[in-house]
């Protein structure tokens, strides 16, 4: 299905400024949250993808040059002409991702021949987890500790590691003689080719254990169920990743490795965030508006007096000072933007009517 020209997703013209880009996505934004009722999710989504290609300046000429194409959201759903992604349209078989690695086999093969070390040795350290979790708005903004449950290759706690039955040692390997490489003679179209490979018995580290551990059978793993506890910065911003760093898999006779959390932030009803900053609107009568009022403004740190002078236009702009974002690491915060919002009645009686009819001096 084709998509929608974004200009025209956010009603604006192809010379918008970047000021009346952020003002028409606040507003979609405002209308189409799914929390919201009357709410339009897709649509929410369509206005939020929009503004993300509009709001950066290469990604919109990009846009502006090409077309959905050029920022990765083609609207045909063909496989990429020419210049594009030779890989694309070969996205699985049978709804399995299908990854290419051209490192091992024919990287193994071409080293024999050309004197390339023909095996990896075994990996000195274990694999990295990746994992996503979602915070509330409130929680990105000032932080939160979090658990998290994962299912992975731990230390064993029977030899800690070491592959060894406690009470044992390692000894030197009786294959390579501690050496961790042994000589291979191979028949090739060229000749016989001598080549030092690593030893198989050993995986290259020239040990091996007197009695392997007998409950992870040498491996010096165990599969199991590790809590994480992980303190997640006030400020941090939605597509964020922490790395921590030893709390991913172990692997025998090596360190583990790291665990990637990748933060998702859920939406809030009234407000967004541009960086340091919290949006939200607040609607006020005409009259209101004529004479000045003061309101009581929703913040992320709870409800905040405001007044409006009189005169305030519909769109008009008012900073709440340290209410918005924390800068991470840092005591600072950003500010609070409030759009003012004046709402013209619909509906007048009669004398409302003439009343406003000899205001305005112009009849």
């Amino acid at each position: 299905m084709n998509k929608r020209d974004y200009y025209e997703v956010l009603g604006i013209a192809k010379g918008a400024s970047a000021d009346e880009i952020k003002k028409a996505y606040r507003k979609a934004a405002v209308k189409y949250h799914p929390d919201k009722e009357g709410g339009d999710e897709a649509k929410f989504k369509e206005a939020s993808e929009a503004y993300e290609v509009l709001k950066d300046s290469q990604k919109r000429q990009r846009y502006d040059q090409f077309g959905h194409a050029g920022v990765g959201g083609s609207s045909s759903s063909g496989s990429g002409g020419a210049g594009g992604n030779p890989f694309e349209g070969f996205g699985g078989f049978g709804g399995q991702n299908v990854q290419f690695d051209f490192g091992e086999g024919l990287g193994d093969i071409f080293g024999q021949f050309f004197g390339g070390g023909s095996r990896r040795q075994a990996p000195q350290r274990g694999r990295d987890v990746e994992v996503s979790i979602q915070l509330t708005f409130e929680e990105a903004i000032f932080g939160v500790e979090e658990k998290i449950e994962l299912d992975m290759d731990d230390e064993c706690e029977h030899c800690h590691g070491t592959t060894v039955e406690p009470g044992y040692e390692m000894k030197t390997c009786p294959t390579c003689k501690g050496a961790g490489q042994v000589n291979r003679v191979m028949n090739t179209i060229f000749g016989q080719i001598q080549q030092n490979v690593v030893c198989e018995t050993c995986s290259g580290r020239g040990k091996v254990p007197e009695k392997v551990c007998t409950v992870c059978h040498g491996k010096g793993t165990q599969r199991r169920k590790r809590t994480i506890n992980l303190k997640v910065p006030a400020g941090i911003d939605d597509g964020a990743t922490i790395r921590v760093t030893g709390s991913g898999e172990a692997i025998g006779n090596g360190e583990k490795g790291d665990l990637y959390v990748n933060i998702r932030v859920k939406a809030h009803k009234h407000f967004t965030r541009e960086g340091d900053i919290i949006l939200s609107e607040a609607h006020i009568s005409m009259i209101d508006a004529a004479l000045g009022t003061e309101i009581d403004v929703d913040t992320v740190d709870g409800d905040i007096r405001m007044k409006v002078p009189a005169g305030t236009q519909s769109g008009t702009d008012f900073k709440l000072s340290n209410h918005g974002v924390p800068h991470v690491n840092s005591d600072k915060r950003g500010p609070h933007i409030v759009s003012i919002i004046v709402d013209t009645p619909t509906k007048l009686s009669r004398k409302q009517k003439e009343i406003l009819e000899q205001f305005d001096s112009k009849k």
